[in-house]
C-alpha cells in the first residue's frame, strides 16, 4: 500500500473516490476459477496528493499479477485502429520521420500502432510486458521486446529514439520516477515524447468513474502531468484534446528548452484552473455524483428484472467491470456479456462472473436491452448492432448518465 504520492512523495490527502474492494478488472476467469470461489479482491480507493494534486489509487497490485497473462488486445476496436493510423500519419509529417528514424513505443500491445510506421518503412521497436500479447506483435512482423519499461532498460537501450510513444500507459506505472526518466533517457537530441492519458477534467465532468481500476494507478490533468514530467527533465510544449476513452490528452514533451509552449497548452492549463483543479476543493463533487449514477443503474436493472425484461451486456471492457462491481451486478440482473475478442470468449468477467460470448449470441437470444460497457465506443457499437431494433431491442448507455436508446 502506498501512502505517499508516487510522483512527489508528499502525503496522500483526501479521498477522491472509494469504490470498496474489487477484483482486477482485466483478470478474466475460467469456469474452474469461478467454481473455486477464491477470487481475490483489493481495495480500490483513489486519493488526491496533498502537494501536486495527482489523483492516484492507494494500493499497488504487482504488475506481474496484472500483466502476466493479459486479455486486452488493441486490434479488436476498429475506431482505435483508425485513431492509431491517424496518429502515425500526423507524427510522420510533424516530425519528419523517415527510414533513418526510430519510433519506440512503450506498452506496444499487439503492434496495432507500430504497424503503421512499419508500412511507411520507418524502423520501430515495441516494448510490451505481456508475453502473450508481444508474441502476436512479433508474429505480425513488429520488432518487440517483452519487458517492463523503466530506467534500467532505458540505459541499456541508450538515446536511440526520434519519437517515443507512450499511449495509455503512464496511468499504469507504479514507479513514475524510473519510468519518466527512462522516457527522457531513450530520446535522441531533439527527440519527442508523445503521451496519451485519459483527461481527469473530462472524467470529473462526465462522471467517468469506471476509468478507475487497479491497473490505472494515476489520473492526470495537464497540470499534474506537466509537474510529473518536469520533475524528470521533460517539458510539455504542446497538447491536443482527443475524444478517446471519454476524453483524453495527447501531450507532446521534449528535453529541449527552445520550444515555446503552444497556445493549446496555455488554454488547457487555464481551463483546468478555472474548473478548480488547482485546489482539493475542485474534486469534491465527483464522489456524490458517482453514487447517484450507480444508484440509477441499480434501480433500472432491478425494475427491468421485476417487469420480466431481459438484459445482456456488450463489451468485456475493464471499465465495464468497475461499473458492474460498483453496482453489485450478477447474472440475476444481466445474463451475459458479448465481446468480439476470441481471447475473452469462453471466460467470465471478474466479480460479476458474467459469461463472455460471441456477439452472434445476441441475435439468437434477442434480449430486451443491451448494456454498453465500453460506452465511449457508443457510435461504433450501436452501428455494428443496429439490427437489435428489429426485435425491439434497445441500448442502455450508463455513463455519463443512464440513457436508454431506441
Amino acid at each position: 500500500m502506498s501512502l505517499a504520492c508516487r510522483s512527489c512523495r508528499a502525503p496522500l490527502g483526501r479521498t477522491f473516490l472509494d469504490l470498496g474492494t474489487q477484483p482486477l478488472a482485466n483478470s478474466f476467469l475460467t469456469r474452474e476459477e469461478v467454481e473455486a470461489g477464491n477470487e481475490r479482491r483489493y481495495p480500490l480507493h483513489a486519493r488526491i496528493c496533498s502537494e501536486c494534486l495527482l489523483v492516484q489509487v492507494e494500493q499497488v497490485v504487482g504488475p506481474e499479477e496484472i500483466f502476466g497473462d493479459y486479455a486486452y488486445f488493441s486490434s479488436y476496436s476498429e475506431s482505435w485502429l483508425e485513431h492509431a493510423a491517424r496518429f502515425a500519419e500526423t507524427a510522420q509529417q510533424r516530425l519528419g520521420l523517415d527510414p533513418g528514424s526510430l519510433v519506440l513505443e512503450v506498452a506496444s500491445n499487439d503492434g496495432y500502432l507500430l504497424k503503421n510506421f512499419v508500412a511507411a518503412d520507418i524502423p520501430v521497436l515495441g516494448i510490451e510486458p505481456a508475453e502473450n500479447v508481444a508474441e502476436v506483435a512479433v508474429a505480425a512482423g513488429i520488432p518487440t521486446r517483452t519487458a517492463f519499461f523503466g530506467l534500467e532498460l532505458a540505459h541499456e537501450l541508450g538515446p536511440v529514439a526520434d519519437l517515443v510513444v507512450a499511449n495509455n500507459v503512464l496511468a499504469h506505472v507504479p514507479d513514475l520516477d524510473a519510468f519518466v526518466k527512462g522516457l527522457a533517457t531513450v530520446l535522441k537530441s531533439g527527440g519527442v515524447v508523445s503521451i496519451e492519458v485519459p483527461h481527469l477534467l473530462r472524467m470529473i465532468e462526465g462522471n467517468e468513474f469506471d476509468t478507475i481500476y487497479h491497473e490505472h494507478l494515476s489520473y492526470f490533468s495537464l497540470l499534474s502531468a506537466s509537474d510529473v514530467l518536469a520533475r524528470r527533465g521533460l517539458r510539455v510544449f504542446d497538447v491536443e484534446e482527443l475524444p478517446t476513452h471519454g476524453g483524453s490528452l495527447r501531450i507532446w514533451a521534449t528535453r529541449e528548452d527552445d520550444l515555446a509552449k503552444s497556445k493549446a497548452v496555455q488554454a488547457m492549463l487555464a481551463s483546468e484552473r478555472a474548473a478548480g483543479l488547482e485546489s482539493p476543493a475542485g474534486y469534491e463533487s465527483f464522489a456524490p455524483r458517482v453514487e447517484r449514477l450507480v444508484a440509477d443503474l441499480q434501480r433500472f436493472l432491478a425494475g427491468t428484472r421485476a417487469e420480466g425484461g431481459r438484459i445482456a451486456a456488450y463489451g468485456a471492457a475493464a471499465k465495464g467491470n468497475t461499473l458492474l462491481n460498483a453496482a453489485g451486478v450478477t447474472r440475476q440482473e444481466v445474463g451475459y456479456v458479448a465481446d468480439r475478442s476470441p481471447h475473452k470468449q469462453g471466460r467470465f468477467l471478474p466479480g460479476s462472473h458474467l459469461p463472455i460470448l460471441d456477439p452472434e449470441h445476441i441475435r439468437r437470444d434477442r434480449p430486451d436491452y443491451l448494456l454498453l460497457l465500453p460506452w465511449n465506443l457508443r457510435e461504433e457499437i450501436t452501428a455494428q448492432l443496429a439490427d437489435i431494433r428489429e426485435w425491439g431491442g434497445r441500448f442502455v448507455v450508463p455513463v455519463p448518465r443512464l440513457e436508454v436508446v431506441a
